[in-house]
């Protein structure tokens, strides 16, 4: 008798332990991949402008890790790209400050960086946009604002 007692309580313990490592396994990760685009034009900037030139810039950002991943194009600008960034936060038809310069200003324009959970909240709530500075346009010759 004892030892049936001893099998069936360690069996239930098994039995309880494997339940708890199947449950911690099986619950569901939070963790996403977001995309998001913009399309650059001058009629976006603030106060907007006569540009002929495009561009976009498309990212994906890890809401686990908070890795924003970026590329952003243009073409056609009225000179050399003087300055580049995302900007935020902000609505469209509104200005900010920088939120994330860009190592590079020529196109394509590549890059990723670690958010904090602030900028990260910003950027998902579509109030960072993309911007390309010219000397002829200083304040922005394209403008695009991120969304999903």
């Amino acid at each position: 008798m004892r030892n049936a007692t001893y099998r069936v309580g360690v069996t239930l313990l098994g039995t309880a332990v494997l339940g708890g490592l199947l449950t911690v396994t099986a619950a569901p990760s939070r963790a996403e991949v977001v995309k998001l685009r913009a399309d650059l034009k001058g009629s976006n900037e603030v106060p907007p402008n006569s540009s002929t030139g495009s561009g976009k810039a498309e990212a994906t950002f890890d809401t686990e890790t908070k890795v924003l991943t970026y590329t952003v194009t243009y073409a056609d600008l009225t000179g050399p790209a003087m300055g580049a960034h995302f900007h935020g936060p902000s609505e469209a038809g509104k200005n900010a400050g920088i939120a994330l310069p860009f190592k590079t200003v020529q196109s394509p324009i590549q890059g990723n960086a670690t958010l904090t959970d602030t900028q990260a909240a910003d950027l998902l709530a579509g109030k960072w946009y993309a911007n390309i500075h010219t000397a002829a346009n200083p304040g922005g010759e394209l403008r695009g604002q991120m969304m999903k």
